[in-house]
């Protein structure tokens, strides 16, 4: 829509200010850089590049000028006359970024550039494409459903589900307060840990098990607000502890391993709560065995409380 190629239901597109709604694409001034990164498998890198200018009808020597400028900025120099089944996915990439480039457009709209490319790839491109933005310093609109790019790439973030807007902030504020349970699962990896619980006389009872929390004053305080005790509990992964069985200080939820993955510096533990799949960050080289009992604790300062039915944030709600 914000590129022209579907039509807009309702609401109005404002570009620069200015309601875009009737705006024929070609007078947008954006330029897109797609999945699949749409080349001309017949054209040399040079012309697939410069394609978009020669269809304007510019000059050819302001053409090559523009060509070669993209071309040294992403380091394709010496690829110019090759075609692009003869260069690697990220080089193909590459070749989709100058094409846009050159436009000299007023913004970029990037459609999942990344997503048919290998996992150690991605990695360097998400790099490239972070450097080539402070240098051009031009607004980009960044779709992706991979969360460790909008986390890693984005100024803004605007998370959204089922074409509804459900939080809009920098990556550290979605992270750190997310406005619903949708938004808490999404962001994160592993995601928010979220177990459904009842509150009752200042202590969550977490569903299909024995295990209490028992909460601090301000806590009580919040949840007492609400029409409900139907409460969903939300812990992040890195803020789970695996305890002790005489640890009575803190909560303890008992379970048992369903998987143990190592990483090298840490160890991630899932086990099935309250039909959730439940995950502890640990640090070091520790393995758990398969169906081993495990206790898992937590700072109660550390968590988030969702209403179960409407899935918000009861702390964003009740402000």
């Amino acid at each position: 829509m914000i590129a022209g190629l579907e039509s807009i239901s309702e609401g109005e597109l404002l570009i620069d200010g200015k309601v875009a709604n009737q705006t024929e694409p070609k007078n947008r001034n954006i330029a897109m850089v797609f999945q699949n990164y749409a080349l001309y498998p017949h054209m040399t890198v040079e012309d697939n590049i410069g394609y978009g200018l020669k269809v304007k009808k510019e000059k050819k020597s302001e053409i090559k000028n523009k060509v070669h400028q993209a071309t040294e900025l992403l380091d394709l120099v010496d690829y110019l006359n090759k075609k692009p089944g003869e260069l690697s996915g990220g080089q193909r990439q590459r070749v989709a970024l100058g094409r846009a480039i050159v436009r000299d457009a007023d913004f970029f709209l990037m459609d999942e550039p990344l997503s048919n490319l290998d996992a150690k790839l991605r990695v360097v491109m998400r790099s490239e494409i972070i450097q080539l933005h402070k240098r051009l310093n031009t607004t980009t609109i960044y779709v992706t459903h991979d969360q460790i790019e909008a986390m890693t790439m984005a100024t803004k973030i605007v998370v959204m589900n089922k074409g509804e807007i459900q939080q809009i902030g920098t990556p550290k504020e979605v992270y750190n307060s997310p406005n619903n349970t949708f938004v808490a699962s999404f962001i994160g990896s592993p995601s928010m840990n979220l177990l459904k619980c009842q509150y009752e006389n200042g202590k969550l009872f977490v569903n299909d098990t024995d295990d209490v929390i028992n909460l601090n004053e301000s806590q009580k305080k919040l949840l007492t607000k609400i029409d409900t005790n139907q409460i969903t509990l939300g812990i992040r992964p890195e803020k789970v502890e695996i305890a002790e069985e005489h640890d009575n200080k803190r909560p303890i939820i008992h379970s048992s391993v369903e998987v143990s993955e190592f990483h090298g510096s840490e160890t991630i533990v899932f086990s099935n709560i309250s039909d959730f799949m439940f995950a502890a960050k640990t640090k070091g080289d520790n393995i758990y065995d398969n169906n081993a009992a495990i206790n898992y604790t937590f700072d109660i300062n550390d968590l988030y409380f969702f209403e179960t039915r409407t899935g918000e944030n009861i702390t964003i709600k009740m402000k």
